[in-house]
C-alpha cells in the first residue's frame, strides 16, 4: 500500500496495492499493522456504506468533540469528488480543504483524521461509498457545514442546478457559523 500525504497534516491519501488477473482483482483496504508501521493509528468500530445517484452532495457532516470521527473512505462502485475541511483552530490549514476522486476504477481511500468535516459528490450515474469510522456516530453531536460556503469556495464538480442535496444539508450554517471544538 502506498501512503500519500497532502497539503494539510495528516489528512492522507491511501492507494491499496492491487493484483489482477483473468478472474478480477485482490486487494488489502485495511491493515492496521501497516498502518501502525507508518505512525497511523486508526482502529474502525463502525462501517458504513451509502448508495447515491448523480448529482447528490452530502456533507460537510462532522461530530464536535469529545464524539469526533476519523474515517476512512472509499468507493466500492462508481466515482465521487471526496472532500475534507480543516477545521482544527491551532491548525496552520484550518478552514482550507482537500480533494481527491475516489473510483471503483483508481481504488483511492481517504483517510480523514478527527477534526476535519467531510462531503462528497457523485460524479458518476451512480456510486456505492463505503467508509469506516474509530467512533461511534452520536446524533446529539453531529454538526455541518453550508455546501455552498462561500468561503470554503468548494468546487463540487456537479452544476447547482443539477446537485441533489437533502433538507438537512441545506440548512446548515456557514463556516464562519458552524459550532467547532477542535
Amino acid at each position: 500500500m502506498k501512503i500519500v500525504k497532502t497539503n494539510i497534516e495528516g489528512l492522507l491519501i491511501l492507494e491499496p496495492s492491487v493484483f489482477g488477473d483473468s478472474r478480477g482483482y485482490f486487494m488489502e483496504f485495511w491493515n492496521k499493522n501497516l498502518l501502525k508501521e507508518n505512525g497511523i493509528d486508526f482502529t474502525p468500530v463502525q462501517f458504513n456504506e451509502s448508495g447515491s445517484s448523480y448529482g447528490v452532495v452530502r456533507g460537510l457532516h462532522y461530530q464536535l468533540n469529545p464524539y469526533t470521527q476519523a474515517k476512512l473512505v472509499r468507493v466500492v462502485l462508481g466515482e465521487v469528488l471526496d472532500v475534507a475541511v480543516d477545521l482544527r483552530k491551532n491548525s496552520p490549514t484550518f478552514g482550507k480543504y482537500h480533494s481527491v476522486r475516489l473510483s471503483s476504477e483508481n481504488k483511492k481511500q481517504f483517510l480523514i483524521p478527527k477534526g476535519f468535516a467531510h462531503g462528497f459528490s457523485v460524479l458518476s450515474d451512480s456510486a456505492i461509498f463505503s467508509y469506516m469510522c474509530d467512533s461511534y456516530y452520536n446524533q446529539a453531536s453531529e454538526r455541518g457545514i453550508c455546501l455552498s460556503d462561500k468561503f470554503l469556495n468548494i468546487d463540487w464538480m456537479i452544476p447547482e442546478d443539477k446537485r441533489i442535496i437533502s433538507p438537512k444539508d441545506q440548512n446548515h450554517p456557514d463556516f464562519q457559523n458552524a459550532e467547532k471544538n477542535f
